[in-house]
């Protein structure tokens, strides 16, 4: 038996409940699982675009300390980041300052002669890549390269976006999708040089700042992370929770001289990465407050730019590595948070955790929404 299964089995002897005394469609869901060791825990929400219906935090976010799961927990929500990244990016296009269609060389020189590999070995690219070709991983870069080994915070975003620019391209421009961290990074470096100042502080003052996203950050502080969610991942025998780091990036995580990584290094919590939902739901403002313009909102949500766009569910949204997700329903009023820090797989049931928390906020939407415009109609018809 491994540590994890004492101390469940001594919280549920002892009759400590592992998530919030609140009930929910969600916590029915998760706080079997829970008791089976199956996950470790998971914070969610389940919102409108302008209020909260449910916000859950079951389980442990340190199984080993019995830490319980708190909804301010923190967690590395990874490739979560480059929507935000992204809607830093149109802030700028708004402003007249930048165009998605403008090659990555007018901003970055070392992109102004590119080599793409070809069944006939390389060739000189017949096409300049354009800032929307990195917005979209159509761009031809790689996940990442060999400088961003063993993690991809060690360097400079000027230094490591020059390392990406001498390597081949793995297709030609605007031509293949291929799933690209460094894509998104060379966005971060094109702010910089576009704004004047350096990344992390143009996405504090353009995103972070007006959305009050107070617990998200590319370095947590040493009280933020006394709120981490811990990761965890299966033994060999897939039966047992494990707990790990995250591989991708450079302990200790509160280290300052770490460098940002636009694609996948921000660290948040369930209610701030719903406020960024919600300022992308109500196109571009949040309380009143316009971050972006409508159009340049749309543009991220059709176009593609740092989201994942589903035309047949009319849904958009991004995950991360560790499987944390954010999905906005176009078609109905409802946002969903799902913060887990699963590394790799969990015992077989853990696995289905999100698909079960995708049925259970279906639900919980359907018992607590209240549609203003339906309450008003109903109101006339009296």
């Amino acid at each position: 038996m491994n540590i994890g299964k004492i101390f469940f089995a001594a919280a549920l002897c002892a009759g400590i409940s592992a998530g919030d005394a609140k009930e929910s469609h969600v916590k029915e869901v998760f706080q079997p699982l829970v008791d089976e060791y199956a996950i470790p825990g998971a914070v969610t929400v389940v919102a409108t675009k302008d209020k909260i219906l449910d916000l859950s935090a079951v389980g442990w976010a340190n199984v080993e300390e019995q830490k319980p799961m708190k909804k301010n927990t923190l967690f590395w929500v990874a490739s979560q980041s480059k929507p935000v990244t992204a809607a830093a990016f149109m802030t700028l296009v708004d402003e007249g300052k930048v165009s998605p269609d403008d090659p990555v060389s007018k901003y970055i020189p070392e992109f102004s002669k590119m080599m793409v590999e070809t069944p006939e070995g390389l060739k000189e690219a017949q096409n300049p890549i354009l800032l929307r070709h990195l917005l979209t991983h159509f761009s031809g870069l790689p996940f990442a390269v060999p400088a961003e080994n063993p993690t991809l915070d060690l360097i400079p975003l000027e230094e490591r976006v020059k390392e990406y620019a001498k390597w081949p391209l793995a297709s030609e421009p605007g031509t293949r999708g291929n799933y690209s961290n460094a894509g998104i990074n060379t966005i971060g470096r094109v702010i910089e040089v576009v704004s004047g100042k350096p990344y992390m502080q143009f996405v504090q003052e353009r995103i972070l700042t007006p959305l009050k996203m107070t617990d998200t950050t590319f370095i947590p502080n040493k009280k933020q992370l006394e709120r981490l969610a811990e990761s965890y991942k299966t033994d060999e025998g897939k039966t047992l929770l494990i707990r790990s780091r995250i591989g991708q990036l450079r302990y200790p995580l509160d280290d300052e001289t770490r460098q940002p990584v636009p694609a996948g290094g921000l660290f948040s919590t369930a209610e701030d990465m719903l406020k960024f939902c919600q300022m992308m739901a109500n196109k571009g403002t949040f309380k009143g407050k316009k971050i972006m313009s409508e159009e340049a909102a749309e543009t991220m949500i059709l176009g593609g730019f740092g989201l994942h766009y589903d035309q047949q569910n009319g849904t958009f949204g991004h995950a991360g590595a560790f499987d944390t997700n954010m999905t906005v329903w176009l078609f109905k009023d409802m946002i969903t948070i799902y913060l887990v820090q699963r590394d790799g797989s969990w015992p077989e049931k853990g696995n289905e955790a999100q698909k079960l928390f995708n049925e259970a906020a279906q639900k919980t939407w359907e018992k607590l929404y209240k549609d203003p415009g339906k309450a008003a109609k109903k109101g006339k018809k009296k």
